[in-house]
Order: structure tokens, then sequence, then C-alpha cells
């Protein structure tokens, strides 16, 4: 558990100009981003230390992807949505920066608005 998402189920790391997102489940990671194809890549889990969760693994197509969950109120500057993380990815060599919720958590809130 990281500011109340349960990192074993899945989670959604996303962020705006580019819009790009990071899909984390159980069985792995997916980036997207408009502008370039979906990459995946293993879920070797994460380390957490204290309010910071970090996942480092590889793609597909042999880029580094690190995701950094850090446990502070985030917002995605385009709506007045609240996410319980700040989410910083790495991959390649771009460093994006964006917001993070559970999906379930996501799904609900779209489902309410």
């Amino acid at each position: 558990m990281l500011a109340g998402v349960d990192l074993g189920k899945p989670v959604r790391a996303l962020g705006t100009e580019p819009f790009w997102s990071v899909e984390i489940t159980p069985d792995g990671l997916t980036y997207t981003r408009v502008d370039q194809p979906a990459q995946h890549a293993p879920n070797r889990g994460a380390t957490v230390q204290g309010t910071v969760a970090t996942y480092a693994t590889s793609t597909d197509l042999n880029e580094a992807l690190n995701v950094v969950l850090i446990a502070t109120e985030c917002s995605d500057g385009m709506s007045d949505r609240a996410y319980p993380l700040t989410a910083k990815v790495e991959i390649g060599d771009d460093t994006l920066t964006g917001c993070a919720a559970s999906v379930a958590a996501l799904a609900t809130r779209d489902e309410a608005g």
C-alpha cells in the first residue's frame, strides 16, 4: 500500500504534454504515448522505501523504464481531479511527470463524473 493505493492491483500513471500513461498490473507495465508505439515490460515488483515506490524494468524495445510513485497528492493540471500519487517516469532519454491512482478509483471517478 502506498497513500491508500494497493500496489498489488492495477495502477495507472498518466500525464499531459505529451499525453502518456503507464498501466501497472501484476503481469507487467505498458507505456503508451500519443506519438509513439506502445511498449511492454515485465513487472519485477516495486521497491518501496517510505513514501516512494519504484518499478525498474526494461521494455520490449530494449529501453530502460523506471516508474517512481510518490505518496503526495497530485493534480493533472487539466481537470479538478486530485490523485493520491505523484508519478515520475523515465523511459529511454525522456523523463515525464504526472499523477497516478488505482485503475479502480479512476474508473469509479469516470463513471461518476
